[in-house]
């Protein structure tokens, strides 16, 4: 596991450009940074590289100024082109070990539902596992029916690597998923569709801290967007 990894930890926002119209990578970005967000993913499925290249540049340089971890899903060539500090690919994706061949020294982290799929990806050079859906979402189309937290502590028995638990997280649940053992909580909706998305995400981060630890500080870092 590569030292990066052992950062994956707290709030973790996944951006969504068609949840909200108008609403941009770079608004999620720099709102979830506002917030306290530990972890940030860029995630697009139609646009082209070309564009994702030129957003996750931008992405990157918001991220770098602040310490957060910076992750692209899926786009290999997008997070080798942006610097990004990681790649996350799904069972759909291409396999982490053909991943791996290419992404040599980045964080590489791969969605998996069961110890079997969590064993797999760590034979294959991923430094964290993305748990889920934990609860019912709506942001995939593709999505399976939810796993629970029981998988979560399924898999943080099987496995040392950092867990990302992720699907349908809110403030309701959070505490759930922190006591079923993930290091990290990621959120969709949570944030994205939120008027305040600064708000939204200090209160994910307020959250997490009271069932993980002593509550976090409000200073929160100021990028520079």
């Amino acid at each position: 596991m590569r030292a990066g990894a052992r950062k994956l930890q707290g709030i973790y926002v996944i951006t969504d450009e068609t949840l909200v119209p108008g609403r941009t990578h770079a608004d999620i970005v720099c709102a979830a940074v506002r917030g306290g967000t530990s972890i940030i993913q860029l995630r697009d499925k139609c646009a082209p590289d070309s564009h994702l290249m030129v957003v996750g540049k931008e992405l990157r340089r918001v991220t770098s100024g602040s310490g957060v971890l910076f992750i692209v899903n899926d786009r290999v060539k997008v997070a080798l082109a942006c610097n990004a500090d990681g790649l996350h690919v799904g069972q759909g994706d291409m396999s982490a070990d053909q991943v791996r061949r290419l992404w040599l020294d980045g964080i590489l982290g791969v969605s998996v539902a069961t110890p079997e799929q969590a064993a797999a990806a760590e034979k294959a050079g991923a430094d964290y596992l993305g748990v889920g859906p934990v609860f019912a979402t709506s942001t995939k189309s593709d999505s399976r029916p939810p796993v629970g937290p029981e998988q979560v502590r399924l898999i943080r028995a099987a496995s040392s690597l950092p867990i990302v638990a992720i699907g349908g997280i809110n403030l309701d649940n959070i505490g759930e998923v922190a006591l079923a053992g993930a290091d990290a909580a990621a959120v969709i909706s949570a944030v994205v569709c939120s008027d305040d998305m600064v708000a939204a995400t200090q209160a994910l981060v307020r959250a997490w801290g009271a069932s993980c630890g002593p509550e976090p500080s409000n200073q929160y870092p100021e990028p520079d967007c």
